[in-house]
């Protein structure tokens, strides 16, 4: 069993491309038009060299038949791995539930450390 937990900058890979909250503030509607919507429009290479540094990463991810993140965040839910979105940094950055990618479970870091009681394995990044 795989459970993904994403917090603060993490939810903008969960973002839809075109989702749009409604009855925000003045700030969240700042954090809304300031972070990325979406795996696609995460910042690939933080070498960016211009344009060439994301460029070379996607030619090389291509070459070696890796997938981009939005197709392994389809087939990972496809097969089963579980995402929660953290409502306190959902609340913080004025994410709304409907911004965010169908499949998403919604809770607070108590049920992620639950979730990994029993794990053999367990990564916070």
């Amino acid at each position: 069993n795989v459970t993904l937990f994403f917090t603060f900058w993490g939810l903008n890979a969960l973002r839809k491309s075109d989702g749009k909250g409604h009855n925000k503030n003045f700030i969240e509607k700042m954090f809304g038009a300031m972070m990325p919507k979406g795996a696609r429009k995460l910042p690939l290479s933080t070498m960016n060299m211009l344009g060439a540094g994301p460029a070379m990463i996607k030619g090389i991810m291509k070459k070696k038949h890796v997938d981009d993140l939005d197709t392994m965040i389809k087939k990972s839910q496809k097969a089963g791995v579980r995402f929660i979105a953290c409502t306190m940094s959902m609340d913080l950055m004025g994410i709304k539930e409907e911004e965010l990618i169908d499949g998403i479970e919604y809770a607070g870091v108590g049920t992620y450390i639950a979730s990994n009681e029993n794990a053999g394995t367990t990564l916070f990044v």
